[in-house]
């Protein structure tokens, strides 16, 4: 970005804000527009404003183009055996289990008797977690490849997708903790995997998740985890991350941001309505903040906004202030003895790269990839590669036969067909 781009973003930055705290203070109907643009960067997970390309297409033909891509779009359908399980506040937490196909079952039987010395195991899962205003369907490229190799869980963050309205927060006005969300992990490991082996494979606050699951629970991690996947996610220090911005923008953003986002989410209905109406400039704001490659799949570009839109602005809200308190540097020690794969994109603007080659630097034993052409949302960006990683994980950990194959995952260039 050029220094007078840098100061043009910095100076829409504090004009965005300012007039959305006004908006806050009572100009809510003429300021919707604009509550809906500081929706779509907070969604988007940025937390930051973002230089906004002049747009060349009619407004008709966009929307035309996002119900054809809604329509056609292949990625989400993915289905398992559906659960519940309930977090130590009552709040129900909705996971998806893929079990083991009999010919493969075998083979992984085999496979797991001289890793674990048992004559009858329990099969190794793998249970994904998921990020930010994102849900299970996240993985579903991930899903698609090991589906029927190993058996696999999905579940959906309190107040994400098929999960419920987190109680504490509803009912009670509590923002949300990264530890509470360890909490809620092990909920669904009780209730989905109440035995056997597990691998714990989490994407950028999936793999905060993860972090607090181990600080809290750290005997379970030592029993039962036999391997961890770490994907574009930080174990701290995410107050330091500039999102791409020059420092005044995002002096600006900081300063007004956690009021705004407190005002909107008291006026969700309203802000909702804000973001509607801004759809195509929240497309270009999600865009550039997940993805980094020029040919991706229009198709998963929306399909990836769908899952954003979709996490309503009061959710937004109360999982903010957890980010900037999170610290779970300590907890990786419970890592160190396990396979540990960590990933991020080179060009993720979100969780930047350094933040997991820090992780990977308290991990001495962790495979550390970084993908250069790649943003935040790497596992939808460049399946193939995500997914050929974990796979070498899950052989490593035992979950899989080293020989085992992982295919379906396809590609997700504009030039090729989904897969």
């Amino acid at each position: 970005m050029s220094e007078s781009n840098a100061e043009a973003v910095a100076s829409a930055v504090a004009s965005a804000t300012e007039a959305a705290t006004e908006a806050a203070a009572g100009g809510w109907r003429r300021t919707t527009g604009l509550a809906g643009v500081a929706i779509g960067v907070v969604a988007a997970g940025a937390a930051a404003g973002v230089a906004i390309e002049r747009l060349t297409v009619g407004r008709g033909m966009r929307q035309k183009a996002r119900l054809a891509l809604d329509s056609a779009g292949p990625y989400g359908g993915l289905r398992g055996t559906p659960g519940k399980a309930y977090a130590d506040d009552g709040t129900e937490l909705y996971y998806e289990v893929d079990d083991v196909e009999p010919a493969a079952e075998s083979a992984l039987t085999r496979r797991r008797r001289r890793l674990f010395g048992r004559k009858a195991p329990a099969p190794v899962t793998v249970v994904f977690s998921h990020g930010y205003c994102l849900n299970q369907d996240s993985w579903h490229f991930q899903r698609a490849a090991l589906r029927g190799v190993v058996r696999t869980v999905h579940w959906d963050q309190r107040s994400h997708g098929r999960s419920a309205r987190g109680v504490s927060q509803g009912r009670d006005g509590a923002p949300v903790t990264i530890e509470e969300l360890g909490r809620d992990l092990r909920a669904v490991l009780d209730a989905a995997v109440p035995e056997g082996p597990i691998v714990l494979v989490g994407h950028s606050m999936g793999g905060m998740t993860v972090m607090a699951l181990a600080d809290a629970y750290p005997d379970l991690v030592r029993e039962r985890v036999v391997g961890v996947a770490l994907v574009g996610t930080s174990s701290g220090r995410l107050g330091e991350v500039n999102f791409g911005l020059p420092v005044a923008g995002v002096n600006a953003v900081r300063r007004v941001l956690p009021g705004v986002l407190k005002a909107l989410g008291q006026r969700a209905e309203l802000v909702e309505k804000g973001r509607r109406a801004t759809a195509d400039l929240f497309a270009g704001i999600i865009k550039r903040y997940s993805f980094a490659s020029r040919d991706v799949d229009p198709a998963v570009a929306r399909f990836a906004e769908r899952m954003i839109e979709s996490t309503p602005i009061d959710v937004v809200a109360e999982y903010y202030p957890a980010f900037n308190d999170h610290d779970k540097t300590e907890a990786l020690a419970h890592f160190a003895d396990l396979p540990v794969l960590v990933l991020a994109g080179v060009r993720d603007l979100v969780t930047p790269s350094e933040h997991s080659e820090a992780i990977a630097g308290l991990l001495p034993e962790a495979e550390l990839v970084l993908v250069p052409d790649a943003g935040h949302l790497v596992m939808l960006e460049h399946p193939e590669l995500v997914t050929d990683r974990l796979a070498d994980l899950l052989a490593r950990a035992g979950a899989v036969p080293a020989a085992a194959t992982v295919e379906g995952y396809g590609s997700t260039s504009s030039t090729a067909g989904p897969g």
